[in-house]
């Protein structure tokens, strides 16, 4: 039985009530036949409050590790995880209704690709839902797409939407251990590699709220941020010259 798994991390101050709304929309998908779903949940160091107001259930994978970010927990649990597709979902957002089978469909529909990105819902505090500024439309997600629109600063998906083959993913080592944008990142080194697909009808719900770790005023350091850029960019060219790619 195929299995797609959603790899969520967790950090130690996690809002529990959250976490299980995020529990509640995986459990709430209807996938295709044959199909089940497992849901990793890696804590983000050794504390794990908030993991306690989840329901018994052998779906739910539940681990920890020494802390190191979220792209460190990310990798931590993808080395957990048994399915032939991984989704991504962060622990204070949702799935929309349909997501894990759309994105089941898309890479079943095109052999040729390894990754898929869905739009975006924004949660905004006042409860308003409002569609992310950037999605591009259905269909293929070039590089070149990425590329600009990370030189813009106007970058067009939430790579926390990104589902992709879990070959490709052990492939380029997981989520890179960066402090910031290793969502984005990954998304990038995705492309550098193969074909991969916008699926325009969003797939998940981003939740805008004070506590989030981008909200945070140490989150945005110019210099930093610098350095992760040009780490981001050398590794796409990186991946890019070697001529290696997914198959």
């Amino acid at each position: 039985m195929p299995i797609i798994s959603v790899i969520t991390p967790v950090r130690p101050d996690a809002d529990a009530a959250l976490l299980l709304e995020a529990f509640t929309s995986v459990a709430a998908q209807k996938l295709p036949a044959g199909w089940s779903w497992e849901w990793i949940v890696q804590l983000d160091g050794r504390r794990g409050e908030a993991t306690r107001s989840l329901p018994q259930d052998s779906r739910v994978r539940i681990a920890c590790g020494r802390q190191g970010g979220a792209g460190v927990a990310r990798t931590l649990g993808l080395a957990r995880a048994k399915g032939e597709v991984v989704r991504t979902l962060d622990a204070d957002d949702l799935l929309t209704e349909g997501a894990l089978v759309r994105d089941i469909e898309t890479l079943e529909a095109h052999p040729d690709i390894a990754w898929c990105v869905s739009g975006c819902l924004d949660l905004l505090p006042d409860g308003a839902l409002v569609p992310g500024p950037y999605d591009p439309p259905e269909g293929p997600l070039l590089l070149r797409t990425l590329q600009e629109a990370f030189a813009a600063d106007a970058f067009p998906v939430v790579g926390t939407h990104l589902a992709a083959r879990s070959s490709l993913l052990r492939a380029l080592g997981g989520w890179p251990a960066f402090p910031a944008l290793e969502a984005l990142a990954l998304v990038m080194f995705c492309a550098a590699v193969s074909p991969g697909r916008m699926i325009a009808q969003p797939g998940g719900v981003y939740r805008k709220h004070v506590a989030q770790t981008t909200a945070g005023a140490g989150y945005w350091n110019a210099e930093e941020f610098g350095t992760l850029r040009t780490a981001i960019t050398s590794r796409v060219d990186a991946l890019q010259s070697q001529a290696w790619h997914w198959a």
